[in-house]
């Protein structure tokens, strides 16, 4: 019974703090980065000195607590892990490193830039190479949670099977989504520079994982 209630509560802080996340980062993606193609210099130094700041808090925190409690999550579980669900975990657990490791750190050196020029100082040169590098990892995370979210369903209404009769399966997969990754630290945007393209790119994907998984 313990540990029944346990992994209920676990559920729904996953439940508050992924939805924390994922909606800043559909925010971030969505309408903050097409305002700033749009806004002129002034206003977007006044809101990555004020606003990204703050969204950035309750984005960064929504990922560790999402992170924390799917650990929790899945050692409730134990062996009982579904294919969907491990692929689906890998890919979140791909998302929070992106989060800490290359979005915070190269948000943080452009709000510092910011504050800088609104305090009637000089941009920091290397704000210029950490937005293109902040930028593609949120791209990425934004494409990887398309079939993240999916697999998280699917797992308990329309599971693909165990994981020990979807190996291959499951290893070609994570290839794929380690190349992505490997995209995200790396490479280019390409078709995800757009909002179409990387929504359309997320749904490509959840169909070839999907399938994989199925049919492999």
């Amino acid at each position: 019974m313990e540990m029944l209630f346990l992994d209920y509560l676990a559920r729904w802080g996953h439940f508050l703090a992924g939805i924390t996340w994922i909606g800043l980062l559909y925010y971030f993606n969505f309408v903050q980065t097409e305002y700033f193609k749009e806004a002129d210099g002034d206003a977007r130094v006044d809101a990555f000195s004020k606003l990204v700041p703050r969204a950035l808090w309750w984005f960064r925190w929504g990922a560790m607590f999402t992170f924390l409690t799917g650990l929790v999550m899945l050692g409730t579980r134990g062996a009982n892990l579904t294919a969907d669900i491990t692929v689906g975990a890998v890919m979140g657990i791909l998302m929070f490193l992106n989060v800490w490791l290359i979005i915070w750190p190269n948000q943080r050196i452009i709000i510092a830039s910011n504050q800088a020029v609104a305090a009637g100082g000089e941009a920091d040169p290397a704000a210029a190479a950490a937005a293109p590098k902040a930028g593609l990892a949120s791209r990425t995370n934004t494409l990887f949670s398309i079939p993240m979210l999916y697999f998280m369903g699917s797992s308990a209404h329309f599971s693909s099977g165990s994981v020990g009769n979807n190996t291959t399966a499951i290893i070609v997969a994570l290839v794929i989504v380690g190349a992505l990754e490997l995209n995200a630290i790396f490479g280019k945007q390409g078709p995800m520079t757009t909002v179409k393209g990387v929504i359309t790119s997320g749904f490509v994907l959840t169909l070839v994982l999907g399938g994989l998984l199925w049919f492999v």
